[in-house]
């Protein structure tokens, strides 16, 4: 027979052929042990892990919330620059705080300023621009008139004037006198700050089950809000923090980290088990420095910013200039609800059942090859009868 046509003969008797399962049993310790324990092990999984730890018997639903907060301290300083001063919230709150959209997971944030760079009187006028690379000159004609540097701070009028005794440089329009590149004031302007308190209002939904609740729980009432302030041991429901809590709990320092500024979360997590009490739903709070503190790395640290404050005589037009250092507060909302589903139950349980049949592919592999007895297995479990052969016997 040639080669074409055994192949033919192979693909025909293959088409032909069907299996039918076998039940062979093995009465071994070794296998029975093994097969034992491979179904306890699925067996705890499907009830230990997919239904106790991880609620696969519940449908879930992630939060959804809205942050609102208010600040309140008062500090004193006495500064060369603005002498005397007490500041309150609108002064050192930068911007005022705007709640986020409702139901919409997003991060809420607010500013407190702890340190500044001041600089008074400032308006636009001509005057030497700080020393730099492109600001540097020895006469008129290394300026260039109406050249401005995005790292400078005006326009060149084309004038090469004195910056001090030993140096010159290009003139500029600006808001003169400019702001001198200076370090920080130690110990910070605003150290007071670490007092000042905050109260976190955040609202939570959960639409799919139709469930809300606020972080200002129902036996909090307005005298208890009064008076209290967040301690993980003795008021751990009390939605207000006072700014060095929140530092110190994240391991950080607060003066060091008001000197240059920094940037805080404030994570709100809300897991919430429906099958239970309405009651047992709270929020945790924790907290952690989110900005990069390398200490190997001090280029450019901590947050800051600038803004100014105008006012005006009737003819020229003055302002303020504040180099503001502070502290930035991430508010982050996260969170997961469930509630029994008989859907998510029954997927679970049939896939751990699924699971089962497992059991006897990876004891049919044990008893097939490792076994001393390998090759009497594979003839009790392997039958073949030939149709074909029997009817051709049957047929005289």
């Amino acid at each position: 027979m040639s080669q074409d046509g055994g192949c033919y003969t192979w693909i025909w008797t293959c088409f032909f052929e069907y299996s039918t399962p076998k039940i062979l049993l093995i009465r071994s310790r070794k296998v029975g042990a093994i097969n034992r324990f491979i179904q306890a092990v699925i067996i705890g999984y499907v009830i230990g892990y997919v239904c106790v730890l991880k609620k696969g018997y519940q449908e879930t639903d992630t939060v959804l919330s809205s942050v609102t907060t208010k600040v309140k301290g008062i500090a004193l300083t006495n500064t060369t620059a603005m002498g005397l001063r007490v500041w309150d919230v609108a002064d050192y709150v930068i911007p005022p705080q705007v709640p986020t959209k409702p139901e919409k997971e997003e991060e809420s944030s607010f500013f407190v300023m702890t340190n500044m760079i001041i600089t008074p009187g400032q308006n636009q006028s001509h005057c030497p621009e700080i020393p730099s690379a492109t600001a540097n000159c020895s006469s008129d004609g290394d300026c260039m008139a109406g050249f401005s540097d995005t790292r400078g701070n005006g326009v060149q009028t084309g004038r090469c004037v004195n910056y001090s005794a030993s140096a010159k440089t290009c003139e500029v329009l600006a808001w003169c006198p400019l702001e001198e590149d200076v370090d920080p004031p130690e110990p910070p302007i605003l150290a007071a700050a670490e007092n000042f308190t905050v109260l976190i209002k955040n609202h939570i939904r959960y639409p799919k089950f139709n469930f809300s609740r606020r972080n200002i729980l129902p036996h909090i009432n307005s005298t208890y809000l009064t008076n209290c302030v967040f301690s993980r041991t003795t008021d751990p429901d009390c939605p207000i923090f006072r700014l060095r809590d929140i530092v110190s709990e994240a391991q950080e320092d607060f003066q060091d980290m008001a000197l240059n500024g920094g940037v805080m979360g404030i994570q709100i997590r809300w897991d919430c088990d429906l099958d239970m009490p309405e009651s047992w739903c709270v929020p945790k709070y924790t907290f952690r420095r989110l900005d990069n503190k390398d200490p190997e790395n001090t280029v450019a640290p901590g947050y800051s910013f600038r803004f100014a404050k105008y006012y005006s005589d009737g003819e020229v037009e003055t302002r303020t200039l504040i180099k503001a250092f502070g502290i930035r507060f991430d508010v982050m909302v996260f969170g997961k609800a469930g509630k029994f589903n008989i859907v998510p139950m029954l997927l679970n349980v049939g896939a751990g059942l699924a699971l089962m049949g497992l059991v006897t592919v990876v004891c049919d592999w044990i008893v097939l090859t490792f076994m001393k007895k390998k090759n009497i297995y594979k003839e009790q479990k392997y039958s073949y009868v030939d149709d074909f052969e029997l009817l051709s016997e049957e047929i005289p």
